[in-house]
């Protein structure tokens, strides 16, 4: 009888609480993705391979096996994953410039007064009496620079704005072409005094746009280099450091800079990938302003091989527009024959599915949703605005990426392996659900993990796997997992899963081990990592955002060589060997698990890509934010 006891517990509020902030974003599709391949993601990412601990609350006596559990079941907690918020930009507030000696309205004035209607006014004094906002960052510049009494103005000579001002306000009004909004740089020019009787009022304008102007560059700078939003503050799927930058010396070097409007287009991103989307956005909003309607295919339209379709001929036109000059040549007697008719010939499924295949779509001739996107492509309004945030992400990114590293893009279902700063690997994966979203974050890879063990996550046992154990507590038995209680092997028979406990559960290596052949690890907090999968089929798909979170790999031991620095026939045998071994890479390799829905590929085009997650929409809702602080407050 004693070995039959059934192992019970009780929920204790303080665990279920802590749970509850737990992101579940462990790698499985459904419960029968489980059975055959659902990867997880492990909490523990150790060595041995051992799986996540799960903590459902404290123990309890337990009955007799011979009697029924009298106890009632507790309710099916639930763990949720992370959330995206209201964005709140940066708080602004007003900059303290000190009322002392005078500050030189040129280095050829010593004393700084300007001379007004016969009137001495100084500059100093009419700085300290205007009030001018700007966040914490720029504030402190500013006040550092106009609080040094050896310090000149930068704008104002003379009682007149001058030329490097207005050559500062002409480069910002130009924001636009690096991505960023022109209004969150305005600053209006002082006006003519209506009364020359007041000398004062008119310093007081003069002293507000030259400090409002040093605060715009000052501003500027800091967009260009770092971003104008949080990532952070988007969403809990955000996870990426946010650049410092140096803004003590920028008035400085801006005041001896012979040309300010060079320096501060210096201070834009000049990576291969910016300029190409920069040169893209350029040529688009060209385009944009010349463009005729496009060719439109209706929605919801779906045509199979052998059907026939109003839409027939709207899908060949799309095709013979944005095909590439190969395929067009390639299916030349087609395009030429065609005139316009309903049918779905075998003719116009080859080259349909030709045009799949370019795209890398699945090349099965039928024309759905994904393929229709590929055929009539984003509208450049629509690629505009991806240009525009994946511009803003990519400076929330390190500015040199490094020359061997790992790139992985989420909307595009692709991860690459870049070596001497050339793409050597490219490949299909699969990402994490709208439900279980993968992070966007960098890393570094540091171990390859053969014949891993899969250790449960807890979102996977309290989300999908409790409800089936509670009324059948063999089912992890029947899958061959482990589960362990105490530190000792149990029979999951041996649990009573109505109620809540403290148990591990892990999958063995062998041949449905959600994790394949291999895992690459990078430790983080989200554990998401690559890994095989034995469910191949989802690489045809052409959506293949499935997994709760880790990314599978297409081709995982073509990668696992890459970050190894050895070949396929190598990570071959440490596979048969059939043992679970972690091995270290010779050296750490940035990965940069990112999200980005326009990127340029290694030829320099820029490819667009579906906002899988509605990401997109949440940073242009925080660019409006943004941009209406800065004008409520400045």
């Amino acid at each position: 009888m004693t070995r039959h006891r059934r192992i019970a517990g009780t929920a204790m509020l303080a665990a279920m609480t802590a749970l509850s902030g737990v992101p579940a974003t462990a790698d499985a599709a459904t419960l029968m993705d489980l059975l055959r391949g659902g990867p997880g993601r492990s909490q523990n990412q150790t060595m041995s391979g051992a799986g996540e601990r799960t903590m459902f609350g404290s123990d309890r006596r337990s009955s007799d096996a011979g009697l029924a559990d009298m106890s009632d079941p507790e309710p099916l907690p639930k763990i949720s994953g992370p959330r995206y918020y209201t964005y709140k930009p940066e708080p602004l507030r007003a900059m303290v410039i000190r009322q002392t000696a005078s500050v030189a309205v040129n280095e050829d004035v010593a004393t700084g007064s300007i001379t007004d209607a016969g009137q001495a006014v100084d500059p100093r004094a009419a700085m300290a009496s205007v009030r001018v906002q700007a966040t914490d960052d720029v504030a402190d510049a500013v006040e550092a620079y106009y609080n040094d009494n050896n310090r000149p103005l930068l704008w104002m000579q003379d009682g007149a704005v001058t030329d490097k001002a207005r050559k500062a306000l002409e480069a910002m009004s130009r924001a636009a072409e690096v991505g960023l909004d022109p209004q969150d740089y305005a600053v209006a020019l002082p006006t003519e005094p209506a009364d020359a009787a007041d000398p004062a009022a008119h310093m007081a304008d003069l002293m507000r746009f030259e400090l409002a102007l040093s605060a715009k560059t000052l501003t500027y700078v800091q967009d260009t280099v770092r971003g104008r939003i949080d990532p952070n503050k988007l969403s809990g799927y955000h996870d990426l450091k946010r650049k410092t930058v140096n803004l003590a010396p920028v008035l400085n070097m801006m005041r001896l800079s012979p040309d300010v409007a060079a320096y501060l287009k210096s201070r834009d991103p000049s990576t291969t990938q910016f300029v190409a989307l920069k040169s893209e956005l350029d040529r688009l909003r060209i385009e944009d302003k010349t463009a005729g309607p496009g060719i439109t295919i209706a929605a919801g339209t779906l045509l199979k091989p052998g059907n026939s379709s109003p839409e027939t001929a709207n899908i060949i036109a799309a095709i013979r527009e944005n095909a590439s000059d190969a395929l067009k040549v390639e299916h030349a007697l087609t395009l030429a024959n065609y005139t316009g008719t309903l049918e779905y010939t075998p003719e116009l499924v080859a080259l349909v599915e030709g045009f799949q295949q370019e795209r890398g779509l699945k090349a099965d001739g039928v024309v759905g949703q994904a393929t229709i996107r590929a055929i009539t492509g984003h509208s450049n309004a629509e690629k505009i605005d991806k240009l525009i945030v994946a511009m803003e992400q990519l400076r929330w990114m390190p500015n040199d990426l490094g020359g061997r590293y790992v790139f992985i893009n989420q909307p595009a279902f692709q991860a690459y392996y870049f070596n001497g700063g050339k793409q050597e690997v490219a490949m299909r994966v699969v990402v994490g659900s709208r439900s279980n979203q993968t992070y966007f974050f960098n890393d570094q890879i540091e171990t390859v993990e053969f014949n891993p063990y899969w250790g449960v996550p807890q979102s996977i046992i309290v989300n999908e796997m409790l409800p089936k154990l509670r009324s059948d507590p063999s089912y992890l038995d029947r899958l061959g997992y482990e589960v362990s209680y105490g530190g000792r092997k149990v029979s999951s028979t041996d649990v009573d899963w109505n109620t809540t406990h403290s148990v591990d559960v892990r999958q063995p290596p062998g041949g449905d081990n959600a994790l394949g052949e291999l895992k690459i690890l990078f430790p983080n907090t989200h554990a998401i990592y690559m890994h095989d999968t034995p469910s191949k089929s989802f690489f045809q798909r052409d959506m293949r955002a499935l997994s709760h979170g880790c990314v599978r790999l297409a081709e995982p031991r073509v990668m696992a060589a890459a970050v190894m620095g050895t070949n396929v026939a190598d990570i071959a045998k440490q596979i048969a060997s059939g043992q679970n071994r972690a091995v270290q890479v010779p050296q750490k390799i940035p990965v940069y698990v990112s999200y980005f829905t326009a990127w340029p590929n290694d030829a320099g085009q820029v490819q667009f890509f579906d906002d899988v997650y509605g990401r997109d929409d949440y940073t242009r809702k925080a660019f409006a934010a943004t941009t209406a602080a800065r004008e409520a407050r400045s």
